[in-house]
């Protein structure tokens, strides 16, 4: 049996020559003196491969009756094409129709279509460019994300998605029960969570940063990259209820450390992308940000700047741009002003470190000075913050009382104060948003565009 040839390692080949099988989804088809050219695609490359079916051939009006989004198999002889904007194609032999789809019918057609149309047919989007791309530019993303790890010796743990803690303290959770919600056991008046599946309240997890500390205090380095959940009813470009994050924890690593690795590790990334999606980069530079290729050049080729967050207060406060949300001590940095510090004030990316205790977890380590803590993040331009973490507070006392300030009950956390108890040392780690990142490579400005089926309110098709 002929093996099938993708479409990309055709069109890479040094020279034509030689039969070939492929196989594919119809783009556009067109017909010429008794000649039907056919433009191929099989989701391997942004290209299309033409395919040229003669009059002779017994499978002509097969051919001729071919239309967009048909499926098809073909058989024939790799040429130089003598036409412009392709280097080879496929003189047919022999055409097959697998699916046939009615012009009629079929969503999807030669003109370009917009990103809100395209939600609405989320089974069918993978065939068009724009998320063809995509894919290919999230599946390199990461591939790099596993490489840079894994050449340095980091151990991949896979983190829980179903957890019993909430590792941000902001609550925004789903919530995993078998109860009845019509008439679930109560007792002393409320809901009776002991006769649960997991016999105590469970949740979809926010973060496997937590579990992550456990593994780091063992192994030393680890990473997660998996789902992760918030029910937060956040209806905007840069929000999702499900989303991929990738959060390494490194033992007897203080935040200096954490933060050469954030930079090793956003370099790493972008350098791969550079190099293995050259074809992708250029189309979302073209359609999406004309900004695309050359913002992600000036990071991999710059030095990021460090400032404290109280620096960085006072270069807003004395900047005399007029901000949407005023800066002020103490409140967190919004996305405006962390865009004009790596796009206006800066001109690269940016680190901002030491950050008010009150805005930040419970688990990120107090300063001498008591009012901040040893949090950090990493500034782009087009996004601002890409990557936050810290040094977790790895001292018992000073740990229990910040886990009482936030309101926890610390009976939930007794295995990661054990943590303190047994062999404690400095360990730090950081989490990078996937999707957030994928789109900041692409330019693409909704996120809803940058994952395969999104999740948000209201939405959770297939």
């Amino acid at each position: 049996m002929m093996r099938r040839t993708r479409v990309v390692d055709i069109l890479s080949r040094e020279n034509a020559g030689g039969e070939v099988l492929v196989q594919g989804w119809v783009k556009t088809k067109r017909s010429s003196k008794n000649v039907s050219f056919i433009q191929l695609n099989d989701g391997s490359t942004l290209k299309d491969l033409q395919v040229v079916v003669d009059e002779t051939l017994p499978d002509y009006t097969l051919a001729e009756s071919l239309s967009t989004g048909c499926s098809v198999s073909v058989v024939g002889s790799l040429v130089e094409s003598p036409g412009k904007g392709q280097k080879y194609e496929v003189h047919a032999r022999s055409v097959e129709l697998f699916g046939y789809a009615d012009p009629e019918e079929y969503p999807l057609q030669k003109k370009r279509h917009t990103l809100e149309y395209l939600r609405e047919i989320g089974h069918l989007r993978p065939r068009t460019n724009t998320f063809g791309a995509m894919a290919r530019v999230r599946n390199a993303v990461s591939f790099a994300i596993h490489s840079f790890f894994q050449s340095r010796g980091f151990i991949f743990l896979q983190a829980p998605i179903i957890t019993a803690s909430d590792a941000e303290g902001a609550g925004a959770m789903f919530r995993v029960t078998t109860l009845d919600p019509n008439n679930p056991p109560m007792k002393d008046g409320r809901v009776n969570y002991g006769e649960d599946f997991f016999g105590k309240p469970a949740f979809l997890t926010v973060s496997g940063q937590l579990e992550a500390e456990i593994f780091a205090l063992a192994l030393s380095d680890v990473y997660t990259f998996g789902p992760t959940f918030r029910a937060e009813n956040s209806n905007t470009s840069r929000h999702l209820a499900e989303f991929w994050m990738v959060e390494p924890e490194v033992a007897f690593c203080d935040l200096e450390g954490l933060s050469e690795l954030a930079e090793d590790f956003l370099k790493y990334i972008f350098t791969y992308v550079l190099e293995n999606c050259g074809e992708d980069m250029v189309f979302f530079n073209q359609w999406y940000d004309k900004s695309a290729i050359s913002t992600l050049e000036g990071i991999v080729s710059s030095t990021f700047e460090k400032l404290t967050y109280t620096e960085a207060v006072d270069i807003l406060k004395s900047s005399g741009e007029s901000f949407e949300f005023p800066v002020e001590w103490g409140h967190d940095l919004q996305s405006e002003h962390e865009r004009y510090l790596t796009e206006v004030k800066i001109g690269k990316p940016v680190i901002v470190t030491d950050y008010p205790r009150e805005i930040k977890a419970f688990y990120m380590r107090l300063n001498d000075d008591e009012k901040t803590v040893r949090a950090m993040d990493v500034l782009v331009p087009r996004i601002g913050e890409i990557i936050g973490g810290s040094q977790r507070e790895e001292r018992h006392d000073v740990l229990l009382e910040r886990l009482r300030q936030t309101g926890l009950d610390e009976r939930d956390f007794w295995w990661y104060m054990d943590l303190r108890s047994y062999g404690t040392v400095p360990h730090s780690g950081f989490g990078l948003g996937f999707e957030r990142t994928v789109q900041f490579v692409t330019g693409v400005q909704n996120i809803r565009d940058v994952i395969p089926f999104p999740r948000t309110p209201n939405n959770a098709e297939f």
